[in-house]
């Protein structure tokens, strides 16, 4: 199936429905520096500062405004985030208990919800 039509995409939010919401928070702000951008006690939008939008969202899984079949935690999502590759973001990274193989420029940690991050840099020539 081809798509022809082409929207202006101006965010990307994904939506992460978690029992560990100020853990969540944490580490995303620890990681990346995401900071809250709108809280509540079963929500928290956080975002980072800069020219580009890069957003997420943390859901309480049991918030009884869920549809039945989403009142549980984030089963399966793999995340792939592109940072900056110098050796001390690296370093920085791997210190927070991120595994792999700098050499290669690909390092993955799981958040606390089970999510799995593939942190990738982009080659430089």
């Amino acid at each position: 199936m081809k798509w022809r039509w082409r929207p202006m995409l101006t965010s990307f939010c994904p939506v992460i429905c978690t029992s560990r919401l100020a853990e969540s928070r944490a580490f995303y702000h620890g990681l990346f520096g995401f900071t809250a951008t709108f809280t509540t006690q079963w929500y928290a939008a956080l975002g980072r500062p800069g020219g580009r939008q890069h957003e997420i969202a943390l859901l309480d899984h049991a918030h009884p405004a869920l549809p039945q079949a989403l009142l549980r935690p984030v089963r399966a999502v793999r995340l792939t985030l592109a940072v900056d590759g110098t050796s001390r973001e690296w370093d920085r990274i791997a210190a927070l208990g991120a595994t792999g193989r700098p050499d290669h420029r690909h390092l993955v940690i799981t958040d606390p919800n089970g999510v799995r991050i593939d942190i990738v840099a982009p080659a430089t020539v």
